[in-house]
C-alpha cells in the first residue's frame, strides 16, 4: 500500500507561489466565492487551492485566512508609541498582546542611531468604538503596563494598505506606479446593529474545518440568517466603503515551513515635509509598490514633527535602506523637501486583529470590572 505523498506547505513550492500571488491581496472587496476566485486569477483548481490552503494554516504557513474589513472607517484608530522602562519591556509587550483585544500590532522598534524617538521602544495599533474614548483607553493601558508617557498619532489620511509579501520580494527598489497613490479617508462611517452582526459573522478568521467550496453557507446558517441576508448586507457593508479584501495571511514574522521566513526586516519610515503638502507626500510615498502601508500621522515633538509614515518589509536590510534611498530622492525630484527622517526596525512581533465592535468594548468593560460610562469619548477627547 502507497502512501500519499505529504501536501507541500512551503512559501518556495510552485504551487503554492501561485496561489499565494493571488490570495494575499489580490481579492478586493467581498468575495462570495473567495476560494474559486483565487481559483480562477491563479489557474490552480479549485480543490488543489483548498487542499494547499488548508496545508498552509494547518502548519502556519499561513497565519489565517479571513474576509477583512476598512477598519479606520469603523473605529477610532491610532499608532501608539509607548516608552517603557527597559525592565518592564517583554512585560508590557505581553499584556498588550495577550490581554488587550482592542491592541493589534505590537511590535518593539530600534533605530540605528540615537535620536529624540528612540526611547519609545515599544508601537502597536489600537482601536476602539467612536462612542468611546481612545485617549482614556490608551491612559487605562499605560497605567497598567507601566509606562513613562505615550504618544497618539491617529491616521489622519492613508495612502496605501495592502500585504502581498510574495510578490513584494522581486521588487526592485524606486518600483512604482504611474499615477500617485489614491487618498483614503479616516471618517467613521455608521452602521444598523444588524449591519454589524453581519459583520462580525464576515470577518471572523477562518478554521481549517471551514475552509470549502462555499464557505459563508455555515456561516449564515450559524448566525441564524438566510445566505441571501448575508450576501445583500455585506453589498451594503461594501457599497458604504467599510470592506476590505479576502486573504491569507502569512506568518511573515517568525520562521515557517523548512525554517523559511517570508521576510526578516520591517520597516517604519518617518518623514518630516512641510507643512500643508502632507497629502503630495503621502501620495508620493504611496505609490512605490513597496510600501504595505503609508500614512499621514502627526508624530509631535518626540519624533521630530514627523507627518508622513509606512511600512516596508524584506529580507535584506541593505535592500530595504535602497527601497527608502530611492523613495527619498524621488520626494526630492518632485519637489517635497524632507527636513528629517528616521527608519525604526521592528523586532519582536506579534499580531492580531483589533476588536471594533461597541459590544466587544462592552463586553471588555465588564470583563475588567469598568464602568462603560468612563470611557465614553467626551468634547475634547482624542
Amino acid at each position: 500500500m502507497t502512501t500519499a505523498a505529504p501536501v507541500p506547505i512551503t512559501i518556495d513550492d510552485p504551487i503554492n507561489l501561485q496561489i499565494l500571488g493571488i490570495s494575499e491581496d489580490q481579492l478586493q472587496g467581498f468575495q462570495r466565492d473567495p476560494f474559486g476566485e483565487i481559483a480562477r486569477q491563479s489557474g490552480v483548481e479549485v480543490g488543489v487551492v483548498l487542499e494547499r490552503i488548508r496545508a498552509m494554516l494547518e502548519a502556519g504557513t499561513i497565519r489565517r485566512v479571513r474576509q477583512t474589513m476598512i477598519t479606520t472607517s469603523l473605529a477610532l484608530g491610532s499608532l501608539v508609541a509607548w516608552q517603557i522602562p527597559e525592565e518592564r519591556l517583554t512585560e508590557a509587550f505581553d499584556y498588550l498582546f495577550e490581554h488587550d483585544p482592542f491592541s493589534g500590532h505590537v511590535v518593539i522598534r530600534t533605530t540605528d542611531s540615537a535620536t529624540p524617538g528612540s526611547r519609545y521602544r515599544l508601537w502597536t495599533t489600537l482601536k476602539v468604538p467612536p462612542q468611546f474614548s481612545i485617549e482614556k483607553h490608551a491612559q487605562y493601558l499605560a497605567e497598567q503596563i507601566g509606562a513613562e508617557s505615550f504618544r497618539l498619532m491617529p491616521a489622519k489620511k492613508l495612502f496605501a494598505l495592502g500585504v502581498g509579501h510574495m510578490r513584494r520580494r522581486e521588487i526592485e527598489p524606486g518600483a512604482r506606479s504611474d499615477e500617485p497613490g489614491r487618498v483614503i479617508d479616516t471618517e467613521v462611517i455608521p452602521l444598523t446593529d444588524h449591519e454589524w452582526d453581519v459583520m462580525e459573522v464576515l470577518k471572523r478568521e477562518f478554521t481549517v474545518d471551514e475552509l470549502v467550496e462555499a464557505p459563508w453557507t455555515a456561516r449564515a446558517e450559524a448566525a441564524g440568517i438566510t445566505i441571501d441576508d448575508l450576501f445583500a448586507t455585506a453589498d451594503v457593508l461594501q457599497e458604504k466603503g467599510v470592506v476590505g479584501r479576502f486573504s491569507t495571511f502569512l506568518e511573515h514574522v517568525k520562521s515557517v515551513a523548512g525554517g523559511q521566513r517570508v521576510t526578516r526586516y520591517n520597516a517604519l519610515f518617518h518623514w518630516a515635509v512641510p507643512a500643508g503638502q502632507e497629502l503630495d507626500a503621502g501620495r508620493e510615498v504611496g505609490r512605490h509598490h513597496i510600501m504595505t502601508h503609508a500614512y499621514w500621522r502627526e508624530g509631535g515633538a518626540e519624533f521630530r514633527d514627523v507627518n508622513v509614515m509606512g511600512v516596508a518589509h524584506g529580507t535584506d536590510k541593505d535592500l530595504v535602506l535602497a527601497h527608502k534611498a530611492a523613495i527619498d530622492e524621488h520626494l526630492e525630484a518632485a519637489g517635497i523637501p524632507v527636513g528629517y527622517t528616521n527608519v525604526f526596525w521592528g523586532g519582536r512581533s506579534e499580531i492580531k486583529p483589533s476588536e471594533i465592535s461597541p459590544g466587544a468594548y462592552l463586553a471588555w468593560c465588564e470583563s475588567v470590572g469598568i464602568d462603560p460610562a468612563s470611557m465614553r469619548s467626551s468634547e475634547g477627547d482624542a
